[in-house]
């Protein structure tokens, strides 16, 4: 990569392939990779979901924001956040000044296709799915776009080809 301490911030929706593309192209990109869910179950000792459970949407917010802090200020690193990290607007100003911002942009239908045995989001636990994640989208897409540096519209391709295509897009982008 061109600018080693360069991170990259991947955002987007559930389900839009943040952690599984995100692994590919750490390794193209020859950064760490880090999934801030994963990294703060390890930190908690708990599940994403039993922290919803405990403390509620607010409670993970604020262990979210303090887990993205500690993140965000490394060097070198390609990290994929939570869907919603982006309602904070502390948490968005952190990740426009720390490093580049992905938004992995994808549509309702391909998240329930990608999420359709998904049973571990708290906030996909709904009777409707689809007007839930409507509903997320109305909200959050407006977020994603205004912090994102870049924007990819992933196609139905392999995750392979995925990574590859978004790691030339960013190339070219902070060329």
């Amino acid at each position: 990569m061109s600018n080693p301490n360069q991170n990259i911030f991947l955002i987007g929706p559930m389900g839009s392939g943040k952690t599984t593309i995100g692994k590919h192209l750490a390794r193209l990109l020859e950064l760490e990779f880090y999934d801030c869910d994963h990294e703060l179950e390890k930190q908690t000792g708990a599940s994403v979901n039993l922290i919803f459970d405990v403390e509620g949407e607010k409670g993970f917010r604020i262990r979210e924001g303090r887990l993205l802090e500690q993140l965000t200020s490394r060097n070198g690193i390609l990290l994929s956040t939570g869907g919603g990290v982006v309602t904070n607007e502390e948490n968005r100003a952190l990740l426009r000044t720390r490093g580049f911002v992905v938004y992995l942009k994808t549509g309702i239908e391909s998240q329930l296709k990608r999420l359709s045995h998904d049973k571990s989001r708290p906030l996909l636990q709904a009777k409707d799915r689809v007007q839930r994640l409507r509903d997320l989208a109305r909200i959050r897409n407006p977020l994603y776009e205004s912090t994102a540096d870049l924007v990819y519209s992933a196609r139905d391709q392999s995750v392979s080809a995925t990574a590859k295509e978004l790691y030339a897009a960013i190339l070219e982008h902070l060329e």
